[in-house]
């Protein structure tokens, strides 16, 4: 059974911090390239960050570059998502990704709120 248990969120104040964790279960976390999204209320769901299966390449988007560090443990099968100097534009919830394209799997997480508020 393919498990994606993100937790982690939480209230922060503005130019806070939070680290976001993702533990996976039920595949072989090393074979997928994993993803952080984040969607507001209202908003559409928006790719925050993605780290390569061996942990190599990474990609933030340009919103969150220089703030956001993702990483992986995959002996652990955990992703991580470090984010720090949070902004009131951050809040939403963020949710976990891991896709494999070459075998066409994409598991998603439930997702866990962060709210950035004073």
């Amino acid at each position: 059974q393919v498990q994606l248990v993100e937790s982690g969120g939480g209230l922060v104040q503005p130019g806070g911090s939070l680290r976001l964790s993702c533990a996976a279960s039920g595949f072989t976390f090393s074979d997928y390239t994993m993803y952080w999204y984040r969607q507001a209320p209202g908003k559409e769901r928006e790719l925050v960050a993605a780290i390569s299966s061996l942990g190599g390449p990474t990609y933030y988007a340009d919103s969150v570059k220089g703030r956001f560090t993702i990483s992986r443990d995959n002996a652990k099968n955990t992703v991580y998502l470090q984010m720090i100097s949070l902004k009131t534009e951050d809040p939403a919830v963020y949710y976990c990704n891991a896709r494999n394209l070459g075998r066409g799997y994409n598991y998603w997480g439930q997702g866990t709120q962060v709210t950035v508020s004073s």
